[in-house]
């Protein structure tokens, strides 16, 4: 799990560097098709043998939440600073809890609320509206938080039918695509060093995945949620080491209450079913 937080504070300080010299449309389809490297023994397989019966919508869904998620976080990755941008993005667990319970008809007893209610408290420390000026960049990362969360409950469905190889695939093919007519419309001529930089981001990103994954088989997620948290303190330090952002206390202790809350939950659940491993997803 140590070893995924890092690959993921790899990806949004690549992310961060190229800032806005490109579209964040241009940059997450580049970043995806070159992503599609990683994914090609899976596509064969998957060209080989045919999707599961029924699938085909689900991933064309999953492909439409995922494929608006990437471009809102595209877009806040180059404005907010990174610890910012790891904080919020700590909400996305609890809003495929609630999706679940809207969408799936899952029971929320109220330790559960109460832990959902705690955790959005944990993003009001992060964004203190009414105390600072909130920018689009802040926006932008609440709105990729919703659209990975509604990706997040596609997965939950394509589990059933579908193995994590073959989901892992779509996405990354279904993104690439679903991103494809975005790209075009703001291209802007690429340099051989962005598209280096965009290669980094995509093995990360695969590292990323595998080792969280792996770490999944090995633990409880009772044990890996809180590990995360590691995460938010590298993001920070990358930020003011590299980036020489300020060092926001209010951003740290907001995503210490977002992980304890999710790391309840999580807890919960572990003690309520059979423990999953889940699906490796961007």
């Amino acid at each position: 799990m140590l070893a995924s937080g890092l690959s993921f504070v790899g990806v949004t300080g690549v992310v961060r560097h190229l800032g806005t010299d490109l579209p964040a449309a241009q940059s997450a389809f580049l970043r995806f098709a070159l992503g599609l490297i990683f994914v090609l023994p899976a596509l064969r397989s998957l060209l080989r043998d045919g999707l599961p019966m029924g699938a085909l919508r689900l991933f064309a869904w999953r492909g439409a939440f995922h494929t608006v998620a990437v471009i809102f976080w595209f877009y806040a990755m180059a404005r907010i600073p990174v610890a910012e941008v790891t904080a919020i993005g700590y909400l996305n667990p609890v809003l495929v809890t609630l999706g679940a319970a809207l969408f799936f008809g899952e029971r929320l007893a109220w330790r559960r609320m109460l832990a959902i209610a705690v955790a959005l408290i944990g993003t009001a420390i992060v964004l203190r509206p009414g105390l600072r000026d909130l920018g689009a960049g802040h926006l932008s990362q609440l709105a990729a938080a919703t659209f990975f969360a509604g990706s997040y409950l596609m997965v939950k469905r394509l589990s059933g039918i579908a193995g994590a190889g073959t989901i892992v695939a779509m996405m990354s093919l279904c993104v690439t695509l679903g991103l494809l007519p975005f790209a075009l419309w703001v291209w802007e001529p690429v340099t051989l060093a962005q598209i280096g930089w965009l290669a980094l981001v995509a093995a990360c990103a695969t590292s990323g995945h595998y080792c969280m994954t792996r770490a999944f088989r090995a633990a409880p997620l009772a044990v890996t949620q809180p590990v995360t948290f590691l995460q938010l303190i590298w993001a920070t330090l990358l930020g003011a080491l590299v980036f020489g952002e300020g060092v926001d206390v209010f951003v740290l202790l907001g995503g210490a209450v977002i992980i304890g809350a999710i790391s309840y939950i999580t807890w919960r659940e572990s003690r309520l079913k059979p423990q999953v491993v889940p699906a490796a997803i961007d």
